[in-house]
């Protein structure tokens, strides 16, 4: 048997569009991580960007576990002496929903210039309504 690999100019690129409304975060993250990469499709090929395009609406209402919201810290350094910052979920939430879910998806992607190729065909929005309704975007139904 003989593998195949996908070719740059043969990969077929879809857009799905996910309602993060009652879902919580890491089994949203993982599962738009997985769409990203095309690994739910037979033509995956890890040295290419097979992914669809996602994008993700209702940011502001996605759900945590536990105690999370205040007990969760995102730490990130400034560069100069004593420069640590954090900031709590809850915080982050109420001041940049997209960025939430945009950091959970990026660190489980490849640390790669591909997982940052990846990651520019995510799209994400606070609200309902996204500019992305000429792409006619197949909807994703949450399962279980």
């Amino acid at each position: 048997m003989k593998t195949t690999w996908a070719k740059a100019g043969t990969i077929d690129q879809k857009w799905y569009l996910i309602d993060a409304k009652d879902y919580i975060l890491g089994r949203m993250a993982s599962k738009i991580a997985v769409m990203l990469m095309g690994k739910h499709k037979p033509t995956y090929t890890p040295f290419l960007d097979t992914g669809d395009f996602v994008v993700v609406v209702n940011a502001e209402k996605v759900l945590f576990t536990g105690e999370k919201e205040r007990d969760k810290k995102y730490y990130w350094h400034t560069g100069y002496l004593g420069g640590i910052k954090e900031r709590a979920l809850g915080d982050y939430l109420e001041k940049d929903p997209e960025e939430v879910i945009r950091l959970a998806v990026r660190r489980m992607l490849p640390k790669t210039k591909l997982g940052r190729q990846m990651l520019s065909k995510l799209k994400i929005y606070a609200g309902e309504v996204h500019p992305h309704a000429a792409q006619q975007p197949v909807k994703l139904e949450k399962e279980g």
